[in-house]
């Protein structure tokens, strides 16, 4: 009698024996997006890569300094870049305002890197050396540069005299509130109560322009001649 044969064994997924380290952010980017900070596993970063465990060890030997490499490649990193484009901007301080926050939502807000402040924002409290770190690289940095907008404006004679170091949260607060909506709200009401965050720039980015311009649109006659009958009674 022939012994009876047993069943084909699943082959084991192949894994590489290296990567470049480009792939291993992509795939780590992809699970601190989808997963947050905490819940995201070296393992699993490097089953998506499709490397050993090992191999990821030997470019990023924790999962801290994996995330602080992923953030450099895709936010850090791009500050510089983004200083060289505004100092060459010739348009004037409100249309560089409206650029700087249309180009915020195209490369950034839009796009799965707006996943990375969302997790630095709900997780930092937990892991303070994150938020740290992600406060000298990227806030402050970003900061400098809408410091810059600000300054160049009010040197131009272009916006009124402000406290840069406070008027840059003005700018900031419309791409964090759009962030956290997208984030949080959007996914979970229906498509008539979706904000539509080309139109929502647009309109936060007028009204901010209305209370920096240094000599604000006069006041609609039609108003004034209301207000000049009243003055009467």
């Amino acid at each position: 009698m022939h012994a009876p044969s047993l069943p084909p064994t699943a082959p084991r997924r192949s894994r590489r024996k290296d990567a470049r380290p480009g792939e291993l952010l992509d795939a780590a980017l992809d699970l601190f997006v989808e997963h947050g900070y905490a819940a995201t596993r070296v393992e699993a970063v490097a089953q998506r890569a499709g490397v050993s465990k090992g191999t990821l060890f030997r470019y990023f030997p924790s999962k801290e300094d994996l995330f602080k490499a992923v953030v450099r490649q895709h936010l850090a990193g791009r500050i510089p870049e983004w200083h060289e484009e505004f100092a060459a901007f010739e348009g004037s301080s409100a249309d560089m305002v409206r650029h700087c926050l249309q180009q915020w939502w195209a490369r950034l807000g839009a796009t799965r890197l707006s996943g990375l402040t969302k997790l630095v924002m709900t997780e930092s409290a937990h892991f303070p050396e994150i938020a740290r770190f992600y406060q000298a690289e990227v806030i402050a940095p970003a900061n400098a540069l809408l410091r810059q907008i600000l300054e160049r404006g009010v040197a131009r004679g272009e916006f009124r005299p402000i406290d840069p170091d406070y008027g840059i949260y003005s700018l900031i607060a419309p791409m964090i509130f759009l962030l956290l909506w997208k984030h949080a709200m959007a996914p979970c009401i229906g498509p008539d109560q979706q904000i539509d965050p080309e139109a929502f720039l647009r309109s936060q980015t007028d009204a901010l322009l209305h209370g920096l311009l240094a000599q604000p649109p006069a006041p609609d006659s039609a108003a004034t001649a209301a207000f000049g009958k009243m003055d009467q009674i």
